[in-house]
Parts: C-alpha cells; sequence; structure tokens
C-alpha cells in the first residue's frame, strides 16, 4: 500500500501508540510550507515531459550508438518505443514521487521488480541508468529555471527529486 507523507508519519505514529514528535510536526510542516514549488517542479517536468523523455533517448542513443545499432535492444522502431516508454513511466513516477513528498509510491508502482525484468529481457540496466540521469539533468534544469516559480529556496527539492532519479538509476543498474 502507497502512503502519502502524512498518513506514514501518522501510522508510524499509531502503531507505536505515540504522539507525533516536534521533529515529525516540523517535517509535515516543512512539506506543506513547500507546497506551492512541489507543484510548480511536478507542472513543469510534466509539461515538458516528452521533450525531456525523447532528448534523454536522443542523448543516450548517441551516446550508445550500439543499443540503436542491428542486434541491438532498441533495434526496429518496436524497441526503441519501449524504452522511450519505459523512460516516460519512471518520469511520471518521479513526479508523483515529488509531489508526494514520499519515494514509495516511485518504489511500489515503478522500480520493485524492473532490474529482474530487465535481467530476463536482457536489457541493458546500466544503459537504462544512463537514460534515467539523462532525464534527471533535464528535470532538474527545468525545475531549477527561476522564471515563473514560486520564490523561495529550492535546493531541498532539488535535492530530493535528484535522489528519486538516483534511487531509479540504481533500481535498474
Amino acid at each position: 500500500m502507497v502512503l502519502d507523507a502524512f498518513t506514514k508519519v501518522i501510522a508510524q505514529a499509531d502503531s507505536r501508540g505515540e504522539y507525533l514528535s516536534d521533529n515529525q510536526i516540523d517535517a509535515l510542516l516543512a512539506l506543506v510550507k513547500d507546497g506551492n514549488k512541489r507543484v510548480d517542479i511536478v507542472n513543469r517536468i510534466s509539461s515538458n515531459a516528452s521533450t525531456i523523455v525523447a532528448n534523454a533517448a536522443r542523448e543516450l542513443f548517441a551516446e550508445q550508438p550500439q543499443l540503436i545499432a542491428p542486434g541491438g535492444n532498441a533495434y526496429t522502431s518496436r524497441r526503441a518505443a519501449a524504452c522511450l516508454r519505459d523512460l516516460e513511466i519512471i518520469l511520471r513516477y518521479v513526479t508523483y514521487a515529488i509531489f508526494a513528498g514520499d519515494a514509495s509510491v516511485l518504489d511500489d508502482r515503478a522500480l520493485n521488480g524492473l532490474r529482474e525484468t530487465y535481467l530476463a529481457l536482457g536489457t541493458p540496466g546500466a544503459s537504462v541508468a544512463v537514460g534515467i540521469q539523462k532525464l534527471k539533468e533535464a528535470s532538474i534544469a527545468i525545475a531549477n529555471d527561476p522564471n515563473n516559480i514560486t520564490r523561495g529556496d529550492c535546493s531541498n527539492l532539488i535535492a530530493e527529486l535528484s535522489g528519486y532519479f538516483d534511487r531509479a538509476a540504481a533500481a535498474v543498474a
């Protein structure tokens, strides 16, 4: 079961029969305070998702042309489309995680068992991880653009976003 940050903190306190601690309350208040910034980041990534994914794949294939050469894992338009689809799914779940402030949706719905699936299909996980890093770079560049975004320090949110991409890359490598 996927839980948002609030539900998770409450469930943990309830299982111990305790009230929420000051640290837990402060962490949840910070999540609320950063809410508009989270929405801005999600909107920016979501509205640019097709470009982010296409550019990540283009860069990946330029760096690793053997993937699209005859016999490569992304050779034929069907296989290349599957690669784009997988990158898009990972990007989408990263946006869910940043919105919720919780990686469990990313882990539970996208990453659990993904490495095993790629191994079974003969998909090079290291190449997928490079593609995810390309998604990360483009997403952070878009999220860090100061134009038309809620003002304030976003360094913690950018670090959190970066962590979700790193988590996804590690899960497939």
